[in-house]
């Protein structure tokens, strides 16, 4: 082996996964977090958080359309949404292709991370900070859900892990002012972390989220970057509705865009929502 960086991420007392660093970019800390950007052969550059892997620029695309498309294709007339986090600017991306869409606001608590994002990872955002819809806020996402008087039509959750900073887009307290924001057809995701590792916080969120919500429930994407299996999101709504869509009425909203993806398509987004049955069985019983 040769001699640069092995870089370690410990993603439980007795597990972790290590990348090798070709080219260390950046390693500083900003007013919120710890950050360091490095350049690896497999994944391109990638960014760490609080010791904590965010996004890659190999596999980013996966993660960010179905956070957002599942949402926005399953709802049909969304005008108004609400980013909370994101600051590498991979959801405002994809949001900002959808021309329907009247406005956005996004809150993030940390503009370092989004000036180191525009610098180092430029596609993840492929310009779309200079969107006109755009209403861009540095604050705590709790505090600003508190705090405002908008209602929504779509609210995503972007956020770090429940440690840090990143521990108030998990309280209870967050998802209840998260659905008073909401339009009456509202909808609410967030990204809720790999079940396997992090059944607890699962168990937790889904708790939370039956209290506000008639149809709280998750969905699944499988995402290289977050190693120990799939991913879920979580969702949340009034409107039982939607979830129960057909595979041709998504195929026939996707057409009308006249929209291409590289992870997202309809059959996608109605598999998604089959969960492993080990899964289901501890929502069940939580």
């Amino acid at each position: 082996m040769d001699h640069k960086k092995i870089w370690h991420e410990k993603l439980h007392c007795n597990l972790g996964q290590y990348f090798l660093i070709e080219e260390l970019l950046y390693q500083e800390k900003t007013s919120h977090h710890k950050v360091m950007i490095f350049k690896n052969s497999i994944f391109g550059r990638v960014m760490v958080i609080d010791d904590i892997v965010q996004t890659t620029e190999r596999d980013e695309f996966i993660y960010h359309e179905m956070l957002t498309h599942v949402p926005i294709f399953a709802h049909g007339f969304i005008k108004k949404v609400l980013i909370i986090g994101g600051g590498d600017g991979g959801i405002l991306r994809e949001v900002c292709r959808h021309k329907t869409i009247e406005n956005i606001t996004m809150v993030e608590i940390d503009a370092n991370i989004i000036d180191l994002c525009k610098k180092y990872f430029p596609n993840h955002s492929n310009n779309s900070y200079q969107d006109s819809r755009l209403k861009l806020i540095i604050d705590d996402g709790l505090n600003f859900i508190k705090k405002t008087k908008d209602k929504f039509d779509l609210i995503i959750s972007d956020s770090t892990d429940p440690i840090g900073y990143g521990k108030n887009l998990f309280l209870s307290e967050f998802y209840f002012n998260c659905s008073n924001c909401l339009q009456e057809n509202g909808l609410f995701v967030a990204q809720n972390g790999v079940f396997f590792l992090q059944e607890n916080e699962t168990i937790l969120t889904y708790k939370n989220l039956k209290k506000y919500f008639c149809d709280a429930k998750f969905y699944q994407a499988n995402i290289p970057t977050y190693y120990g299996g799939m991913m879920i999101f979580a969702w949340g709504t009034n409107n039982i509705e939607l979830q129960k869509i057909s595979l041709k009425k998504i195929q026939s909203r996707i057409k009308y865009t006249k929209l291409t993806f590289n992870y997202y398509n309809a059959k996608i987004h109605m598999s998604s929502f089959y969960l492993p049955q080990h899964i289901l069985n501890a929502l069940n019983e939580s």
